[in-house]
């Protein structure tokens, strides 16, 4: 395999994949939402609807999808309302030609309400109850969160970028060095705080349906407690000390928390913002960006960037948030 992207992934083998577990496509193929990966919801002769996840070839190896899929069947064995992989001929994940592929129930739901304390309530409880279990051990292949995966490299990536307008080349990364240098000294994290995490725990991660159900744990790895939570704070300082106070209580009611991870927050939320990025860089030659993310090549999206790097800079240099 040497395409990074899914130019080989069509409707014909899509169905082939499935059938060869021995499941029959009885209706669909939808197409779900998701860029990193290709997902597909289809209803089989059993009349259940299943998605199926066709993995994108050489991001992770067969060991590290597998580490995955036994800690999402962790939690969910420890009644936990996770989307786990179904296990098939005794296998959560198969190969078909070049691909890697897993089959979940399908799961519905809305988006959670950030700005619900109730709803966030039952959201620091259940991802207490998480790391209560993550806690126990941590992951062998899959990766950590680092400064080098966050921001060393991808401000390679964005250097050596195309689609940075010539003339916000100068102003951008004017702003985007001083973010992460101060990120870099703000984020340390002792080897020992590291647990296993979601790591990509944002309200489109979650569906909600008389409570919270957690999708997509394709970005687990080690990583902060407060990585999982961060997320889930929004508006203006105010309005995050109470949410953060709401979370807190609710997660230590499963397990304790270490406050003096509420200064990682921003580092974090500069970490994603530059990851991102760089991300949308790095898959650029997939044709789904493009499609999906026409603003990114615009000189506009480049101007806003900035004012968010710049707004972005100030709350690094503010006090972190502090319980009441």
């Amino acid at each position: 395999m040497t395409q990074f992207d899914f130019s080989g992934l069509g409707p014909d083998l899509i169905l082939d994949a499935i059938e060869s577990l021995g499941i029959r496509v009885d209706s669909g193929l939808l197409a779900l939402n998701s860029y990193e990966n290709r997902v597909y919801q289809f209803i089989a002769e059993d009349k259940k609807r299943y998605v199926v996840k066709f993995y994108r070839p050489l991001r992770w190896t067969a060991l590290q999808i597998e580490e995955e899929h036994s800690f999402s069947q962790e939690l969910a064995k420890n009644a936990i309302p996770v989307v786990a992989p179904l296990e098939v001929n005794g296998f959560t994940l198969h190969q078909f030609q070049d691909y890697f592929f897993a089959v979940f129930p399908s799961v519905g739901g809305r988006q959670f309400e950030v700005d619900n304390l109730e709803q966030l309530q039952w959201m620091g409880r259940f991802i207490g109850r998480i790391h209560a279990v993550s806690k126990r051990c941590i992951f062998t292949t899959r990766p950590t969160f680092t400064i080098e995966k966050y921001l060393v490299e991808p401000l390679a990536q964005l250097k050596n970028s195309e689609l940075i307008p010539d003339c916000l080349q100068d102003s951008f990364f004017a702003i985007l060095q001083p973010v992460i240098e101060l990120s870099q000294k703000l984020y340390k994290v002792p080897i020992a705080a590291n647990i296993r995490l979601h790591g990509d725990c944002h309200p489109g991660n979650i569906l909600w349906r008389d409570g919270p159900t957690f999708v997509d744990f394709d970005d687990c790895r080690n990583g902060p407690a407060m990585q999982d939570l961060w997320m889930m704070l929004s508006g203006e300082r105010e309005q995050q000390l109470i949410q953060l106070d709401t979370l807190i209580k609710a997660y230590e009611e499963f397990t304790p928390f270490d406050k003096s991870q509420f200064k990682l927050i921003e580092p974090l939320r500069a970490m994603r913002m530059v990851h991102y990025m760089a991300w949308l860089d790095k898959r650029w030659q997939d044709p789904a960006f493009p499609q999906a993310f026409p603003w990114f090549a615009d000189s506009k999206y480049w101007e806003q960037q900035i004012l968010a790097l710049k707004e972005q800079l100030s709350a690094l240099q503010e006090p972190p948030l502090a319980l009441f």
